[in-house]
């Protein structure tokens, strides 16, 4: 069962929400740059709520990420951004004695949190660590990851030392287009050792424990652009989501996603926060939504109207799908249905 309820049919996503937790990575940035309407509806949804951030992204401190987004135009505290390095470490207190070394793969935003912890950082297979912790940072290359598969080259249960990875996010959206992400990373060492990470990060719950507990949320909804980390970790936490289109997951995906990857609401991008966000009328097997409607005859999708916004007819489609219960290769779908228009890097 949810641990917060969803919002009443045609309010606005923000509506009753006490703490806004938005993902960065797809959702404010690609890379350098502020994504369109990013940064304004941010500030809006300020008006009278908290403003928070969670991360995967380790390649960063909470400090750099903090000052990044200042930058940008969206005043925020190091206090503010909660990180898979920090999700990490709480693993790692648990798992190996205070004090003790730690083979870092990764930039300066894990070194930080590994030092912060009262760990030493080694770069060595040879300083005989108690663990290995694993992040993304653009640096990271054959050598590192060579160091990390000496360090496990023994299973943890003959005796082996623990592996953390930050996440395993597949890709990462950059300003140039979508890039490998830590997860790529991570599976070159496993092919390499045979063993599987403990992942810290979303889609793990810790992360969001983290963030619900430190901004005292009640209400809180949580932005990602991704099915398989961001909306899966929120409702794995409990937490209602919004999944925005301005990052890595599209139509296609929104329209296959299984039961535990739906998020509470779609976005074209972040303005929608503030929009009445509109109900999902059923009648006679069709749903519609504002002017978009949609019914499943059999094995084919087809789409009645397909209203005035891509967006509603998106939302038609995947409530169709989603209700049916059934798998999206069980159908034909026509290809209006899943075609693109939203902006992504």
């Amino acid at each position: 069962m949810a641990l917060f309820g969803r919002r009443t049919p045609e309010a606005a996503p923000l509506d009753g929400v006490d703490v806004v937790l938005a993902d960065l990575d797809g959702v404010v940035y690609a890379g350098a740059g502020a994504l369109p309407h990013a940064v304004d509806s941010l500030n809006r949804a300020r008006e009278g709520r908290r403003l928070g951030y969670i991360t995967n992204n380790a390649s960063r401190t909470d400090a750099s990420v903090a000052a990044h987004l200042s930058e940008l135009g969206l005043p925020t505290a190091p206090n503010d951004v909660v990180t898979s390095p920090q999700a990490a470490m709480r693993l790692l207190a648990d798992l190996i004695p205070a004090g003790a070394t730690v083979l870092v793969v990764g930039g300066e935003g894990l070194v930080s949190e590994v030092e912060k912890a009262g760990f030493i950082v080694t770069r060595s297979a040879d300083d005989a660590p108690a663990a290995v912790v694993q992040g993304f940072a653009p640096e990271v290359g054959w050598l590192q990851l060579a160091e990390a598969a000496y360090a496990l080259k023994v299973p943890e249960d003959e005796g082996g030392i623990p592996w953390i990875a930050t996440n395993t996010d597949w890709t990462i959206p950059q300003a140039r287009g979508i890039a490998p992400g830590n997860g790529t990373l991570v599976s070159a060492v496993h092919t390499a050792v045979g063993r599987l990470a403990t992942v810290a990060g979303k889609p793990e719950t810790p992360i969001f424990d983290e963030a619900v507990a430190r901004f005292g949320a009640e209400s809180p909804l949580f932005l990602g652009d991704r099915l398989d980390t961001d909306i899966v970790g929120a409702n794995r936490a409990g937490v209602p989501s919004a999944l925005v289109l301005t990052g890595i997951d599209r139509p296609k995906h929104v329209l296959a996603a299984a039961s535990d990857s739906q998020p509470t609401f779609l976005l074209s991008d972040l303005r929608e926060l503030h929009e009445p966000y509109p109900e999902a009328r059923v009648r006679d097997g069709a749903v519609t939504v504002r002017g978009a409607t949609v019914r499943i005859e059999g094995a084919d999708i087809r789409i009645l109207s397909e209203g005035d916004r891509p967006i509603d007819l998106l939302r038609a489609g995947a409530k169709a799908i989603w209700d049916s219960g059934r798998a999206i290769y069980g159908f034909r779908v026509p290809e209006r249905l899943y075609a693109d228009p939203f902006h992504r890097p």
